[in-house]
């Protein structure tokens, strides 16, 4: 067991700041004070970090509310037929919310009004959905390929080649983020993307585009979509001097900002913890509070001139995130809870 350690009381303030501060407002509890909830997730990522920490903290809130009975879990790698018939599954099964990191923005939009239909609320975390039934929380994922996307370029003077290493192609939160991307993009006409591809959020896919591309292209400066500290891991196997390199809050590459000399870069925060949030908001409409439709966290970025010792902690999972306490929305207060990854009944 090790000591976690949090964001510095700066940083803290920081994201509250900046946090738009639309979930529960409070209002009368229409439910009973002995009733218990069932709640389902959709999860169509396996074997990445990020979505792992996003359901342990789904886990941590249901247990630290006292009123979940079960979290029901549809988790495998599958595409949007298959995120149909599982959200089709978790209504069948009578859960009382469903929480869903969309495959698509709009294809599940009749699943979605069918779950709505039988009283179930829908809350999409990390990316959002077109339909109007449903509620939707996450980091301001335009402003995450914006605000890192900006970083680089001014950390390159505004001139030179860069590449763009993106997520899952298709996915919202990907699209989000190329929306962001291209803002950004549009006010440096110095600088040439020679490179665009997906790596699907997979670190091993990452590793092998980048080595590719140390090695065979001349670059300036690199953009990762969160499979950021395996992409470091090339430069050295390539034999190529380190070049700026934008990536995610993941404990690895924070790590890697700090300790390896020479490397420079910037971690945006998208903590995966904001499955949390999905959970306290389902749980609010549950227990009849009034709820925003619209729950945003707004990116920071952190570099190698600020405090990127205070969201490192030795010996976390690389491709977790320290950022695990997400105030004001969450209501367990240690980041032990997400780590030991366990839901009531378990």
């Amino acid at each position: 067991m090790f000591k976690t350690k949090f964001f510095s009381w700066r940083l803290l303030a920081v994201l509250a700041a900046f946090a738009m501060i639309v979930a529960a407002c409070g209002g009368d509890d229409e439910a009973g004070d002995d009733e218990t909830f069932t709640l389902g997730v959709s999860n169509t990522l396996v074997g990445n970090a990020w979505r792992e920490q996003m359901i342990c903290a789904i886990k941590a809130e249901a247990l630290a509310r006292g009123n979940v009975d079960e979290v029901v879990l549809q988790n495998r790698n599958t595409d949007v037929a298959g995120q149909i018939a599982d959200i089709q599954t978790l209504i069948s099964q009578g859960v009382d919310a469903i929480i869903i990191n969309p495959a698509d923005r709009s294809a599940l939009d009749d699943v979605i009004a069918e779950a709505d239909a039988q009283g179930i609320p829908v809350i999409s975390v990390d990316a959002p959905v077109t339909a109007p039934e449903a509620y939707f929380v996450s980091n301001n994922q335009v402003e995450y390929g914006e605000v890192g996307a900006r970083w680089l370029f001014e950390a390159l003077g505004g001139e030179g080649k860069v590449a763009y290493m993106r997520g899952l192609d298709g996915h919202p939160a990907d699209t989000d983020r190329d929306d962001g991307w291209d803002a950004a993009l549009a006010d440096f006409p110095g600088i040439e993307v020679v490179y665009e591809n997906w790596t699907g959020w997979d670190p091993s896919v990452g590793a092998q585009q980048a080595l590719e591309i140390l090695t065979t292209m001349e670059l300036d400066g690199i953009w990762t979509s969160g499979i950021d500290y395996t992409v470091v891991q090339q430069f050295e196997a390539a034999g190529t001097d380190y070049m700026p390199i934008v990536g995610a809050d993941n404990n690895e590459f924070v790590r890697q900002l700090i300790e390896m000399e020479g490397l420079s870069g910037a971690a945006v925060s998208n903590p995966p913890s904001i499955g949390g949030v999905g959970a306290a908001v389902a749980l609010d409409i549950l227990e009849g509070k009034d709820v925003a439709k619209e729950t945003l966290l707004t990116p920071v970025v952190l570099d190698t001139t600020g405090e990127l010792e205070d969201v490192y902690i030795p010996d976390l999972t690389a491709g977790w995130s320290s950022y695990m306490v997400i105030e004001p929305y969450v209501t367990y207060t240690d980041a032990q809870a997400v780590i030991d990854c366990k839901g009531p009944g378990e």
